[in-house]
């Protein structure tokens, strides 16, 4: 029998390849995109091990090899099926009449006559885009361009994902793959918007009407990378931040060098040792985890040094979560919430009691130095953030109880917006690029020819990477239809030409070769020190790998 854990993506590779039909939910199933993972049924399970040579990020094991960490998910496994009646495994039979069996039956996707000799850009290189690519070369014989605004790939999974979870970052070995195709050309380096914007690290940037102009068709996978507020006076006093930036800053995305204000609690450096994160998601327990992780574990992983050097000092000694709702209503996903049991020397507390006698701990006090401590304080919502000149404490009511609790570090963690691009409608209310089935939006309501957008950028950030990978295959069926049905608007430029465009703009474009030159030199950084890579901060240094002189 095998076993789905932890690290599970959801990207329902796994699901694809299983003869049985015995992992759910699928994409067609409910709850898939929600699910904290998917689950083999233990009694259909054949063993035959497809599933765990399809999963991208190495998620999936037989039971009789689960480490003591992973023993729990022998029960996660079996208890969805027991819990959902309705989930039923394998297939219908061929041919069956029976309305009872309710199970899948195989079935075949229709193949539309396209267009002859398309050219499709996709800017973004995070899940959503490479499930995009994945779908637009196998359903079609079009020629690619593949857009980043960084001279990596990866988006979100290899600036978002916490540096001590790298399975997920799996991934990316499967959409790299995609990236050698001979009808895939990368050009990253290269930012989408005006190109009449100065910039102080100037990248190749080219308009969205120049993309439709060379393009018969262009993606969207842009993400939803800016961080919303929390409206709170004293929001931006110093020590104030976002999780984007934080996760920016030990990711080593380049451009985000600020350090935290992590004080060190010397007598010219007074601390209360203590960070309180607003929120509850999975973001907020990587950043909580991070901030008191022992240095150690950190310098086994691709963490920044800008950050491992800092976080070896210890100097966060507890971290206060607050939740609006109550625990049951919490926005993590069960598997990350376990994941803070395993982390040695910390203790986790959870305070889910709104009745006003239940006692509190007492937070106006600085934190002990003699533990390290994650502490969820859920009924609870901050009302002010006060400090003298820097953040000293956040005022919270829990409750109907209002009190303060001493910090040095104040995050929030509530929710994410995409990040408006020139020359592109923008719905600023709801944060997302206004598209009805992933066609793009005019400010007048009506559908703009060939232009698309998928992911968080189409839908708002919820779910995953399976749920992106659901919403991506999705977009580009709606394509393939527009496609077929004469609605693209075709480009009378050639290739050439929007590669001359690129060559006006920028010497500093980089492809495939490029971005694998820069994989190389950070793996073999990472391999002196024992770590899995030590990742560029500057873009100047990213392009200096990939064999490219500066202007």
């Amino acid at each position: 029998m095998f076993v789905i854990t932890q690290s599970c993506c959801s990207d329902a590779g796994c699901v694809s390849v299983c003869p049985v039909n015995c992992i759910h939910p699928t994409p067609e199933e409910r709850g898939f995109g929600s699910s904290d993972i998917l689950h083999i049924d233990p009694e259909a399970c054949i063993d035959c091990g497809a599933c765990a040579d399809a999963c991208p990020v190495d998620a999936i094991f037989p039971a009789d090899k689960l480490g003591p960490r992973d023993q729990v998910f022998i029960d996660i496994n079996a208890d969805y099926y027991k819990n959902n009646h309705d989930v039923r495994s394998g297939w219908s039979p061929i041919g069956t009449t029976d309305d009872a069996d309710d199970r899948p039956s195989i079935s075949y996707p229709e193949i539309p006559k396209l267009p002859a000799g398309l050219r499709i850009a996709l800017v973004g290189t995070g899940p959503a885009g490479g499930y995009a690519l994945r779908t637009l070369l196998d359903r079609t014989e079009a020629q690619v361009t593949v857009i980043d605004r960084l001279p990596t790939a990866g988006g979100l999974v290899r600036a978002g994902v916490a540096p001590d979870h790298p399975g997920t970052k799996g991934v990316l070995r499967g959409f790299d793959l995609l990236y050698r195709d001979l009808k895939v050309t990368m050009a990253t380096n290269v930012e989408v918007g005006d190109p009449d914007t100065p910039r102080d690290d100037r990248v190749g940037v080219v308009s969205p009407a120049e993309l439709a102009d060379h393009f018969d068709a262009v993606f969207y996978a842009v993400g939803a990378s800016q961080a919303r507020r929390l409206g709170v006076p004293g929001e931006d006093l110093p020590g104030s931040t976002s999780a984007t930036d934080l996760v920016a800053w030990y990711n080593a995305v380049p451009g985000a060098d600020a350090a935290p204000p992590i004080r060190r609690n010397t007598a010219d450096d007074p601390a209360s040792g203590r960070a309180v994160v607003v929120g509850t998601g999975n973001v907020a327990l990587d950043v909580a985890r991070i901030l008191v992780s022992p240095p150690e574990l950190l310098a086994t992983t691709d963490i920044a040094d800008r950050a491992l050097a800092l976080l070896r000092e210890q100097n966060v000694h507890e971290v206060v979560l607050l939740g609006r709702r109550d625990q049951a209503n919490a926005a993590y996903t069960s598997a990350e919430y376990r994941a803070l049991s395993t982390i040695p020397g910390v203790e986790v507390v959870v305070h889910d009691d709104p009745d006003p006698d239940t006692e509190l701990p007492d937070f106006s006090a600085p934190a002990s130095a003699q533990r390290r401590r994650i502490v969820f304080l859920f009924h609870s919502a901050p009302e002010e953030i006060i400090g003298d000149g820097r953040v000293e404490g956040v005022v919270v009511t829990s409750g109907t109880r209002r009190h303060t609790i001493a910090a040095d570090l104040a995050v929030r963690s509530i929710g994410y917006r995409s990040v408006p691009i020139a020359g592109l409608p923008f719905d600023s209310g709801r944060g997302v690029f206004p598209n009805t089935d992933g066609r793009l939006l005019a400010d007048d309501g009506t559908v703009i020819p060939g232009a698309y957008v998928l992911g968080w950028a189409k839908r708002g950030p919820s779910g995953g990477i399976g749920a992106n990978k659901q919403c991506a295959q999705d977009t580009v069926e709606e394509f393939l239809a527009d496609a077929a049905a004469g609605k693209l608007v075709r480009s009378t430029r050639g290739p050439e030409e929007f590669a001359a465009l690129l060559r006006s703009r920028t010497r500093q474009v980089i492809g495939y070769r490029g971005m694998r030159a820069i994989d190389r030199m950070e793996r073999r950084r990472g391999a002196e020190q024992g770590r899995p890579r030590v990742k560029f901060t500057r873009v100047a240094d990213m392009v200096g790998a990939a064999g490219l002189r500066k202007r």
